[in-house]
């Protein structure tokens, strides 16, 4: 973060706050899960990347994306977005499954990103930090168009409220399937190559993000709620971001926003 330089948001944003909560991470987990049952998103994924031995690297780009986004300076932040766009521009095909044409950069399937992003970080927000007023969620998803844009979108295209983004979000559920590449993705998020210690960490972040997901996203991906499971999970994930705020080391984005934050504003608006 450049000197004083707030980025896309700055102190006293909705989405400071809420991405200052370290069960978020749930949120980016939940997003992917539900992003892999559109097929034309996931079709882009298996014929342009190594999903099934990269599943931890997609994750962690994810997170390092919000958090450069939200929390970076308005260079970092611009710059990624351009990168992103980049990436975006040759990846392009048919997918096996609809026949139908995909292109990373098109805007339904970058509304479904965001929306879906925006939709899973306030789900998150809402089970494992506190429930979000109305106004709240407004703000945060109206706040969140400015990210939106860095990726290529027109602002008047991208959803201002919560009900706005759950209907985009409605409208794209015909399309939704479980193909072949969807349930590949699922396992490899449930299994990933993660060393024995990093294992029931890894559980505990995949379960509450199945225990958040729609209940037409389980029913695709052949899953049932658990109710007692999610009752313990609860409390669990409350605990352990409650306990990783308070004693572990955050990025350093968020460091110096929280600095930021703490600092008097200059005065004479200079």
């Amino acid at each position: 973060m450049n000197g004083r330089d707030p980025g896309l948001f700055g102190p006293g944003s909705t989405a400071w706050r809420l991405h200052g909560e370290p069960a978020l991470l749930v949120g980016g987990l939940r997003a992917l899960m539900l992003q892999a049952l559109h097929p034309l998103a996931v079709a882009a994924v298996r014929d342009h990347s190594d999903y099934k031995q990269d599943v931890w690297g997609r994750f962690q780009r994810t997170s390092d994306y919000v958090t450069t986004t939200v929390f970076g300076d308005a260079a970092a932040a611009t710059a990624l977005g351009a990168r992103v766009r980049a990436v975006h521009r040759p990846i392009r095909g048919i997918d096996t499954v609809t026949g139908l044409a995909y292109a990373a950069d098109d805007p339904v399937l970058l509304l479904w990103i965001h929306t879906t992003l925006v939709d899973s970080f306030l789900a998150a927000y809402d089970r494992f930090v506190r429930r979000l007023s109305a106004a709240e969620a407004d703000s945060y998803a109206a706040e969140m168009i400015r990210q939106a844009e860095l990726v290529g979108l027109q602002a008047d295209d991208v959803p201002a409220t919560r009900a706005a983004n759950a209907a985009f979000i409605a409208g794209c559920r015909p399309m939704l399937q479980l193909t072949q590449t969807a349930e590949e993705a699922m396992d490899t998020f449930l299994h990933p190559p993660l060393p024995a210690i990093r294992r029931p960490g890894w559980w505990l972040t995949t379960s509450a993000a199945l225990s958040i997901l729609p209940d037409y996203a389980l029913d695709l991906y052949g899953r049932r709620r658990q109710p007692l499971l999610d009752r313990v999970l609860r409390p669990a994930v409350r605990v352990g971001a409650a306990q990783a705020k308070r004693f572990g080391k955050p990025p350093e984005l968020i460091r110096r926003a929280r600095e930021l934050s703490r600092q008097p504003a200059p005065r004479g608006g200079g």
